[in-house]
């Protein structure tokens, strides 16, 4: 299988930091898989996400996507990609249905093809009786699943989401994970990263740990589980993550 994601020697210190947030990142995403990206605070996880969308430069190293380098192909790479960002990326002041029509705007995207996309997509994620509400107005999942629905406009074939079940409740999360599935499904790929480390276990079909800016251990869940298995008690995906980076904790 074909690379969506590929990481090379990354290297990344922002000035007047102690240490490098990036020190030799190297990993591999498969097109049209789920892939987990995970690493406690402070694992240089969201500086990996920044220099994917060409929002920071690396020092050294190299990304492409889907064969395209992010470094000098910034605007095709952004046109590829979508990021659902940790922190809500949406006007709350604005309707659902405003946000989207100036969101897909910036894409150049048509007004007649934004409102057909987000009718379709306001009726998956259960919003579509709320697509005239203002965002403010709006729970803690909607909020979340309206994120998502936002960086979709453009159809992107790679789409990078940073905690997108964070503070939600368990319906939300529950509809949220099935449309993931979905979207995977129809031969898109997908670059998740999440605290939830049970969240990761079902829903990726591979994960990548790192620390302290550099690759640990990736595979299937499965698979890291069998494996750490044979060096200490291992049941679950948060095993293998407290084995490789510690019970120490991160602030």
């Amino acid at each position: 299988m074909s690379s969506a994601i590929e990481i090379s020697g990354l290297y990344k210190k922002y000035k007047g930091a102690w240490s490098a947030a990036l020190d030799g990142l190297s990993l591999t995403a498969e097109k049209g898989r789920i892939t987990g990206l995970l690493g406690p605070n402070g694992a240089g996880k969201t500086t990996c996400i920044n220099i994917i969308c060409g929002l920071v430069r690396a020092d050294r190293g190299s990304v492409q996507i889907f064969g395209h380098d992010a470094g000098t192909q910034i605007q095709t790479v952004r046109s590829l990609i979508g990021v659902v960002p940790q922190q809500i990326a949406l006007f709350e002041n604005m309707t659902a249905l405003e946000n989207f029509r100036y969101i897909g705007s910036l894409y150049g995207i048509a007004q007649v093809t934004i409102k057909e996309r987000s009718k379709n997509l306001l009726e998956r994620l259960g919003l579509a009786q709320h697509a005239d509400k203002r965002v403010g107005r709006y729970s803690g999942g909607m909020k979340r699943r309206a994120n998502i629905i936002a960086s979709l406009l453009h159809q992107p074939d790679l789409i990078i989401l940073d905690e997108p079940t964070a503070g939600v409740d368990v319906q939300s999360r529950a509809m949220i994970h099935e449309f993931l599935k979905e979207y995977q499904q129809a031969g898109k790929t997908i670059l998740y990263t999440s605290h939830h480390l049970d969240e990761a276990e079902e829903l990726c079909e591979n994960v990548v740990i790192i620390d302290e800016g550099r690759h640990i251990i990736s595979g299937s869940p499965k698979d890291l589980i069998i494996q750490t298995r044979k060096q200490t008690d291992c049941r679950k995906l948060e095993d293998v993550f407290l084995h490789y980076t510690g019970h120490s904790v991160r602030d």
